[in-house]
């Protein structure tokens, strides 16, 4: 194993959502994750099996290992909590009360292991009017008050697919908080438990237009700000092939640039901050962009400041000359890796892996992890 986190041991109660993304974070990172899967080896009926997605093709698996066991009985919680006695990190993704009443509560494993990372990770926190109500990432963004920013003006909102509430406000900060709270433990020998909420997560991304509305340079109007398609200058335009681009000249410097090389006569254009003439302004654009395909454009801005980027598909980004050299995409095993991020110099990911090891049974961990 290599990673930053080579040595520590991460038991996952199998969930779904932004619990396996959590998973693999850890893992990716070097961990060792096990994942506590039902008898029949399923986690929680979701949205992935009912369409069939397998094992083998769901990414976020890789370098999980797993082992079945009911939850149900208690001589099997009781062998769990032996192997938590030797563990670093704890995950349940369960409403509030759920693994309490399976006797796997923080107050029971703690007492068993003082040092572990109790990490809590649910829809809406272990507290509050709402702490047991189901829910999913579209419902965590839009209590967070950030759905109704992500609309064209005067359009429904859009759900950003599941990638902001159950990957970045719920597994991503998950993983802050749990390996926040390890480096903790190596120096007080104490362990903690994390209680991390999407609906948390989702509310600290938007720290920066905080700041924003607070000095009125971003309105509760959506659709009529210069970061959420209010701009013409900050869009996605369609090409004359049916591609799109998108354009973030947002900076006068950079406006000028993406205008300079449009390739038609910009004479008597509004003004690019002349919030009165956007509408006009977007039709000049949508129009100009419209005289070229996606490719064109793509060769047009490439090497230049103008922000201006072809909107690709995962099979073209996997291809791009620049995420080919950074290895951002890797195929493995027919199947489509994103590669492990931040990078590190010294204790690098080692990633894509297969998923992990299937333990034959609990015994067989606890003989693994058993302290030499």
């Amino acid at each position: 194993m290599t990673g930053p986190l080579s040595g520590v041991r991460v038991v996952v109660l199998a969930g779904m959502g932004p619990v396996p993304f959590l998973s693999m974070l850890l893992s990716d990172m070097g961990a060792e994750v096990v994942r506590v899967l039902r008898p029949d080896n399923r986690p929680r009926r979701a949205l992935s099996q009912t369409v069939g997605l397998r094992e083998e093709t769901d990414v976020v698996n890789r370098g999980v290992g797993s082992v079945a066991l009911d939850l149900k009985d208690p001589d099997s919680v009781e062998a769990l909590l032996d192997v938590l006695a030797t563990a670093d990190v704890f995950v349940e993704g369960y409403r509030p009360g759920v693994v309490e009443r399976l006797g796997l509560g923080p107050e029971v494993v703690l007492d068993r292991n003082p040092r572990i990372v109790y990490a809590r990770l649910s829809g809406y926190g272990q507290s509050g009017a709402l702490a047991h109500q189901a829910g999913h990432d579209i419902n965590y963004v839009a209590q967070a008050g950030a759905l109704h920013a992500m609309a064209r003006q005067g359009e429904v909102p859009r759900p950003p697919i599941n990638l902001l509430g159950d990957y970045a406000g719920g597994g991503t900060m998950a993983a802050f908080g749990v390996v926040a709270a390890l480096f903790e433990t190596a120096r007080s020998g104490y362990g903690q438990v994390v209680d991390a909420a999407m609906v948390d997560g989702v509310a600290l991304l938007t720290a920066r237009l905080q700041g924003l509305r607070a000095a009125d340079l971003f309105s509760d109007v959506a659709g009529t700000n210069y970061i959420d398609s209010g701009a013409p200058f900050y869009e996605v335009y369609r090409c004359r092939d049916g591609g799109y681009v998108a354009v973030g000249a947002l900076e006068p410097e950079f406006y000028r640039e993406f205008v300079k090389r449009l390739g038609v006569d910009t004479t008597g254009w509004p003004e690019q901050n002349d919030r009165e003439q956007w509408p006009e302004l977007r039709q000049l654009i949508a129009a100009a962009l419209a005289l070229r395909t996606r490719e064109e454009w793509a060769q047009v801005y490439e090497g230049t400041d103008a922000c201006v980027t072809p909107v690709l598909t995962f099979d073209e980004a996997a291809e791009h000359p620049h995420n080919r050299a950074r290895e951002l995409y890797t195929q493995y095993d027919g199947v489509l890796h994103p590669a492990s991020a931040p990078r590190l110099s010294r204790t690098p990911a080692a990633c894509p892996r297969p998923a992990g090891r299937r333990h034959e049974d609990l015994q067989a961990l606890r003989r693994t992890w058993a302290p030499a």
